[in-house]
């Protein structure tokens, strides 16, 4: 090392110095913003959520997720994604709107929210049954699990076929107490959005068969 004047090398270090903080603070903002970006794409809605090709080619992770749910719990991808596009068309914030008192003043908000729309008890249950602590209702991943998780309940309490895709949706959004007791069929609306559901998961599988084979190559290149 060589000898310099004590005073010079701290004239010449301090300007260093400031250049170097302004280069770590920069470093630092853009790391912020790219991870900032990046969360905000991870749970933005696709595009395109009518055809299943695109929404799983656009968001990389969710047809690994979407595929070990289904292996998971026996529901087929297209009925967990069409009933996860019914509850939240694919939004990770989703809430539910406020009811209203005496039917015009807004009033308290249910507490169902995520992907899925569980409410808090039930997703409570999921974690106990599953022992998954650390799932969150805004991450895909849990959300899709739950989805076969609850279709998985109601095959087992109701015995629904974990491929009818219509009383799956009905006992999902009914509870399964109250889809054994038949509380949907005075209700046309949820008829309708049941019909939905099914009509999308079928279209959901015949858009799958088009594309599996490519989803699972880039799977196995996608492994985080």
């Amino acid at each position: 090392m060589r000898d310099i004047d004590l005073a010079n090398g701290l004239q010449g270090m301090r300007p260093i110095s400031r250049q170097s903080r302004r280069g770590k603070l920069g470093v630092a903002g853009l790391a912020a913003l790219a991870l900032a970006v990046l969360a905000g794409c991870a749970s933005s809605p696709p595009d395109n959520p009518g055809n299943l090709c695109e929404v799983f080619s656009e968001k990389k992770r969710w047809y690994a997720d979407a595929r070990s749910a289904s292996k998971r719990w026996g529901s087929p991808i297209g009925i967990l994604m069409a009933i996860t596009y019914q509850e939240s068309s694919f939004r990770a914030k989703a809430r539910p709107p406020r009811r209203k008192l005496l039917g015009v003043i807004p009033w308290r908000r249910p507490d169902a929210f995520g992907y899925a729309q569980a409410t808090n008890a039930t997703w409570s249950d999921y974690v106990k049954d599953t022992g998954r602590r650390g799932a969150d209702r805004d991450n895909f991943r849990d959300a899709i699990d739950f989805v076969g998780w609850y279709n998985h309940q109601s095959n087992r309490r109701n015995k629904i076929p974990k491929t009818d895709a219509y009383r799956l949706y009905l006992a999902y959004h009914e509870g399964h107490g109250g889809f054994s007791r038949g509380t949907f069929h005075d209700k046309a609306w949820l008829q309708t959005a049941a019909k939905n559901v099914t009509a999308r998961a079928a279209k959901y599988e015949r858009q799958l068969k088009d594309c599996r084979s490519r989803l699972e190559r880039g799977s196995r290149f996608w492994p985080f």
